[in-house]
């Protein structure tokens, strides 16, 4: 008779425990504790928070690669968006990922869409490969976006992003360099160490 109580109360706990679960998550019991609003409009601190947001918003995009740059600029409650991204759709999702910001009131969508080409395509692959398979810039390989971005526009390679040291930039530039079919490369990521 206990062990057949036990086996129903087995039954009915998932079942009470989420039934409990639920009620607290319609009262906020669960909310995180550190939810972070925004600072008042116009404060020191609100320009600050609200550039970290669109930060946040923009890298965590789920169509932004290493092949798309994307920068922006926020002036009180505006932001800008700017620089290239492959596909259209990025272009929207990030415009739409702002404006959902609490405290974004505006946003100035500048971000240009690279125009379709295969043969840009076949660079982008061949960038990667010659800038990310050098046993010094492997290591960048690794994060989840890879800093050093490689846009690629009519033949034309821009390398963004940001790289530890100098001697790293100096390489990707040299890697760049070695893709066939490139007319120019013009190395641009910053240093985060002199």
């Amino acid at each position: 008779m206990i062990h057949s109580s036990s086996r129903s109360f087995r039954r009915v706990t998932p079942f009470l425990l989420s039934l409990v679960m639920v009620m607290a998550l319609a009262n906020g019991v669960f909310a995180a504790a550190g939810a972070k609003q925004a600072p008042a409009r116009g404060s020191a601190t609100f320009e600050a928070w609200l550039t970290k947001e669109v930060r946040h918003e923009l890298v965590m995009l789920p169509f932004y690669s290493v092949f798309d740059n994307l920068e922006y600029k926020v002036e009180g409650s505006k932001a800008t968006l700017m620089e290239q991204v492959v596909r259209p759709v990025l272009k929207d999702d990030a415009e739409k990922a702002v404006k959902q910001i609490e405290g974004v009131e505006a946003v100035d969508n500048q971000i240009e869409v690279l125009p379709l080409s295969p043969m840009d395509d076949g660079i982008r692959r061949a960038e990667y490969r010659a800038i990310y398979s050098f046993p010094s810039l492997q290591m960048y390989e690794l994060r989840a976006i890879p800093p050093i971005h490689i846009i690629v526009k009519n033949g034309h390679v821009t390398l963004e992003g940001v790289v530890a040291t100098q001697a790293d930039k100096d390489a990707a530039g040299l890697r760049a360099n070695t893709v066939p079919g490139v007319f120019s490369v013009t190395n641009n990521p910053r240093v985060e160490k002199s």
